[in-house]
């Protein structure tokens, strides 16, 4: 059973939130991890990452950083948790609330489709104000039998999924979408890439659009599920996958988790 607590930070304490006192706000920015007994993936990247989409005289005037401190006290250091942090706009103030929340079920593999109708995100490069529209993206991704639905450019180009960064493999040259197409600072794309880096593996940016990328091995990258891969693509390329790869990189990136 999915458990879920809210907390509001006020006057230097987290103290309960009901959902009814969060009527009339804007969610401003937001970050999540998964934390498995008490280790965790790249938390000062999600910190960096969150702390960087709030204003910095803002984050001074609402204690931002007693708040983040905080919020790390209260995860319990066994189970599965899958905590959010945001920033609420209010009509007449901003409001910090943490959400400390049980792990969803996680899986290895997962089936996309490409989105019809254009970029619907508003703020890409932040993760929080277009959280509700990528649900919206990833339920009518589910009604047509996939898992998530991949944006493109108007040039067709693929940026991102509804909640998920990608990669993809050419060979031994591991792909990914330009650094400039706008799009969330993926935590664990971002990790993969240093990774990769530090074991020597090459990588390469390039803009393709879905039919470039067929017979390639497509990966679906977040904090919760870390790496999946792409096994299908409802009308969309055939795609590959070399046998024991996605295990030995999943191995390699728990092997990075650290105690919060």
């Amino acid at each position: 059973m999915s458990v879920e607590s809210i907390f509001r930070w006020h006057d230097g304490v987290l103290i309960p939130l009901d959902y009814c006192d969060m009527t009339e706000t804007v969610i401003e920015v937001a970050d999540s991890w998964l934390v498995i007994d008490g280790s965790v993936l790249g938390i000062g990247l999600h910190r960096a990452r969150f702390f960087a989409s709030v204003p910095e005289s803002l984050r001074a005037e609402i204690r931002a950083d007693e708040f983040w401190d905080a919020a790390m006290a209260l995860i319990p250091r066994s189970g599965e948790w899958f905590p959010r942090v945001e920033l609420q706009r209010r009509p007449d103030s901003h409001l910090l609330v943490f959400r400390l929340r049980s792990a969803p079920q996680r899986t290895n593999h997962l089936a996309v489709m490409t989105w019809p109708d254009g970029d619907p995100r508003t703020v890409p490069a932040v993760k929080g104000p277009d959280l509700e529209t990528m649900t919206r993206l990833r339920t009518a991704a589910q009604a047509a039998g996939a898992n998530e639905a991949l944006i493109t450019t108007t040039e067709g180009y693929i940026v991102e999924d509804s909640h998920c960064g990608l990669l993809w493999w050419r060979g031994d040259i591991l792909c990914g979408p330009p650094a400039d197409f706008a799009r969330v600072d993926s935590v664990t794309v971002r990790t993969v890439l240093t990774l990769a880096a530090a074991l020597g593996v090459e990588t390469y940016e390039e803009a393709v659009t879905p039919s470039e990328i067929a017979d390639t091995e497509l990966w679906s990258l977040n904090a919760l599920h870390g790496i999946r891969i792409v096994t299908s693509w409802v009308d969309g390329p055939a795609l590959a996958q070399l046998p024991g790869r996605l295990a030995l990189w999943r191995a390699r990136m728990d092997a990075l988790r650290k105690p919060i």
